[in-house]
């Protein structure tokens, strides 16, 4: 062990401190492993229907077959707008299969939010669910878009449960809508090239396979390019780490965070497709109703989410009345924010189970740290490195310098499955993604922005977020994009926004503004005017209006100084 590894003498019981050398694997080559071992076991488990291995290898087929067909080819970029839903496999699987890259996107942005990544990532075709179809259409006429699938969220209902929502939802919700001659029908895809099977381009896990979003150093997103080993390299650093609890095949997985995310998206689809777990799909991890429904109908072994959705369920009437049973849970992971320990203790009580807390970034493509499975979690801590991860605290200046245990520093992270770097985008991605010589050799590190250290043993502490992104109810809100957003009202001269804490979110998105001279606007105005441009949890929760905002000596708004006074009020509010 080197003195830069002290978490690896801290590891449970049985973890390995490296696995090795990583198989020039990718998830088409275990997907087709489990085809041919274990075909009618289940991989998906959605509204009451399952689909197995088998179901996921032929449609997934049947798809990259249409795709091919409707002049999608290797390198193009496919996005999906989609929410938790077996079509987001399907799409993904074979767009994989003809080499093509997947890009996901959040469901509720808007259409103004929706134009930049499908314009500056080259998006050509997008499958989005029904009730986004108009939004699309809209954004449509300013970018490249070609090809628009549409795709209806009761397409793999179970049958009584598809028949009520055709009769009480489906229009009500946005669902039944009427497609434009050139646009394609996801299910009529499916039905015309089932049994088809596409020439299958050679893929290896140094090809790349998906762009995620993230703000990355400057607040606009942009996307985040992943080569198809990230999945195959997390899914078994975290099958490591947790192997003392799961098991192969036999330890079903809930995803109630969105597969847009990093977190769902290579972090717990990597781990299940490696292992060959079944992944039950939360479409929306707000309607408790059904996260709470979905544990008690699939019980769960392994399920994941950020320390808002611990705190609802906790404070949920069904939960508190007895009327969920919890005890299949035997871990948890908690990422995005930072999990009280109040919360941490009343969760592992009801479910018997352990939450570990996590951290991790798009960028670094869940080159995670977490805390032990067995052993001890220390408070205010987000866990040590997983096998093969490295973390570093670079001095906060130059950012050369590694700083000794309990300096506050920037947090830097190794990994092999680090981003390639932003798409299109070499200067910012140069600028966080950097080649170190220390006694352990050259590697690369992507360097955080965030603030923290390490103790003796190895553990992470985070001291502070980066600079100004704010962290509300695990969702990333870049301030920029907000402040841009009310400078663009008419009365609106200047806006700073920043994140203030609050014990349901873990940070609240407050704004304040300067209005031009002979200008008036309410508050309930700007949040309305932010509300028609920006998605609900990006949209300020109080606008206070302001004679001037304290700035710097070269006139940059002082994010943490409104901050720190908001704080200070709250505090004064309580006392």
């Amino acid at each position: 062990m080197s003195a830069l590894t002290p978490w690896l003498t801290h590891y449970d019981s049985g973890v390995r401190p490296s696995l090795g050398a990583y198989p020039n694997r990718t998830l088409l080559d275990y997907l087709a492993d489990h085809v041919r071992e274990r075909p009618t076991a289940p991989a998906l488990l959605f509204k009451g229907t399952t689909l197995t291995w088998r179901d996921l290898d032929r449609e997934s087929d049947a798809f990259a077959s249409a795709l091919r067909a409707i002049g999608v080819t290797r390198g193009d970029r496919v996005a999906l707008l989609l929410p938790n839903c077996p079509q987001f496999f399907v799409v993904e699987f074979a767009a994989w299969k003809i080499g093509a890259l997947v890009a996901p996107l959040n469901p509720i942005y808007t259409e103004h939010e929706l134009e930049g990544p499908i314009r500056d990532n080259g998006i050509g075709t997008i499958v989005t669910l029904t009730r986004f179809y108009d939004r699309i259409k809209r954004v449509q006429r300013k970018t490249s878009l070609k090809r628009v699938i549409a795709t209806n969220i009761k397409h793999y209902f179970p049958f009584g449960l598809r028949l009520l929502f055709t009769l009480f939802r489906e229009r009500k919700d946005g669902d039944r809508i009427r497609r434009a001659p050139e646009d394609h029908d996801y299910g009529h895809l499916l039905r015309t090239y089932a049994g088809k099977r596409p020439a299958r381009e050679p893929i290896t896990a140094d090809d790349p396979a998906v762009l995620l979003l993230s703000g990355g150093t400057t607040g606009t997103p942009k996307g985040v390019l992943g080569k198809h080993g990230v999945y195959t390299i997390t899914g078994l650093q975290v099958q490591e780490w947790t192997k003392s609890i799961l098991g192969i095949g036999d330890s079903p997985i809930l995803l109630p965070l969105p597969l847009f995310h990093v977190y769902g998206h290579v972090g717990v689809q990597g781990l299940a497709v490696v292992t060959a777990n079944p992944v039950a799909l939360v479409p929306n991890p707000r309607d408790l109703k059904d996260v709470l429904a979905t544990i008690n109908t699939v019980r769960p072994k392994f399920f994941n989410g950020v320390p808002t959705l611990y705190v609802a369920m906790l404070n949920h009437p069904d939960v508190q009345q007895g009327k969920v049973d919890f005890k299949s849970i035997k871990i948890c992971f908690s990422g995005a924010a930072a999990l009280m320990a109040e919360t941490k203790q009343r969760f592992e009580t009801l479910t018997g189970g352990r939450i570990v807390e996590g951290y991790s970034l798009t960028e670094a493509m869940m080159a995670l740290v977490v805390n032990p499975v067995d052993g001890p979690n220390k408070t205010g801590s987000v866990g040590m490195p997983l096998p093969d991860v490295m973390v570093r605290i670079y001095d906060g200046d130059e950012g050369n310098r590694i700083l000794p245990p309990n300096e506050t520093g920037e947090i830097c992270v190794s990994g092999a499955q680090l981003m390639v770097g932003f798409w299109n985008r070499p200067e910012e991605t140069g600028l966080v993604l950097r080649d170190h010589v220390d006694p352990d050799g050259t590697r690369r590190w992507l360097h955080t922005g965030d603030l923290g250290y390490l103790d003796e043993d190895g553990y992470l502490f985070i001291v502070d977020r980066k600079k100004d992104l704010i962290k509300t109810s695990g969702y990333q809100v870049w301030p920029r994009e907000i402040e841009e957003t009310l400078v663009a009202h008419e009365a609106v001269a200047e806006a700073g926004v920043a994140g203030v804490i609050d014990e349901t979110k873990g940070e609240a998105v407050r704004a304040w503004v300067v209005l031009r001279p002979g200008h008036t606007a309410t508050e309930t105005q700007l949040r309305e005017f932010c509300r028609e441009r920006l998605a609900g949890y990006k949209v300020p929760s109080k606008v206070e209006v302001r004679a001037e905002l304290p700035k710097t000596m070269v006139g940059k708004v002082l994010r943490r100084a409104l901050r720190e006074e908001a704080e200070a009020a709250l505090a004064a509010e309580r006392r």
